[in-house]
């Protein structure tokens, strides 16, 4: 079990819209305690931190996530490479720029540096030669990968890095990366809704099974 000094109220006593607390600060321990309950972070800088778990929540199963047949080209013949807990500042500092203003507070920033430094966040990269083109970072569980935010740099890229993570999180024993929210880019790519208790009922008394850095390994 998780020790922590911090007591979120049950996920499923948010209100209609999925807010379940609100706080004045945010640390590692803190969301690594939210994400272990179903519970995650999301606020606009300069208001208080707010805690979300919304119902339905958005996921994709890590064994079915769609492929199109030029995307299976695309990663065959294109020059990539995948790597994983190597560039993890990098990752999420460009996922704080490509979208216009960013939710990514240097608070939250410092947040998920520390939970990687701890080896419970990580990132997945996606690299052209030296050049990293794409990324995903967040909250590694036991049986949830809990997606924080992912940027591309070259079409595509996002869709490449989201298919082989998927398969290496599935032969790992992660069957769920959690996306929080739907678009029609996750749909596209087997984005689903699934009722809060279904996703609460995925978490487990050990959060920390996957602690430590993450080494890439070809899935076939």
């Amino acid at each position: 079990m998780l020790e922590t000094r911090y007591r979120f109220p049950p996920a499923d006593r948010a209100d209609e819209d999925g807010l379940v607390a609100q706080s004045d600060h945010i640390d590692a321990e803190m969301a690594f305690t939210a994400h272990s309950q179903g519970i995650f972070p999301w606020y606009n800088p300069g208001d208080p931190i707010l805690w979300w778990s919304p119902d339905p929540r958005a996921i994709i199963p890590t064994d079915a996530i769609h492929t199109s047949h030029s995307l299976h080209k695309q990663m065959r013949h294109g020059d990539y490479r995948l790597t994983l807990d190597t560039a993890f500042a990098a990752v999420i500092a460009h996922c704080a720029v490509c979208h216009g203003d960013s939710w990514i507070t240097p608070e939250m920033r410092d947040t998920y540096l520390t939970l990687y430094e701890q080896g419970r966040a990580h990132s997945c990269e996606l690299w052209q030669g030296d050049e990293l083109v794409g990324g995903l970072y967040g909250v590694g569980l036991e049986r949830i990968f809990c997606g924080e935010s992912m940027y591309s740099k070259r079409p595509s890229a996002s869709k490449i890095v989201l298919v082989r993570f998927c398969a290496w999180l599935a032969a790992h024993g992660i069957d769920t990366l959690d996306t929080q929210f739907l678009t029609p880019h996750l749909i596209s790519m087997g984005g689903i809704h699934i009722p809060r208790r279904d996703y609460l009922a995925r978490l487990t008394d050990n959060p920390d099974a996957h602690r430590g850095r993450w080494q890439w390994q070809e899935t076939g």
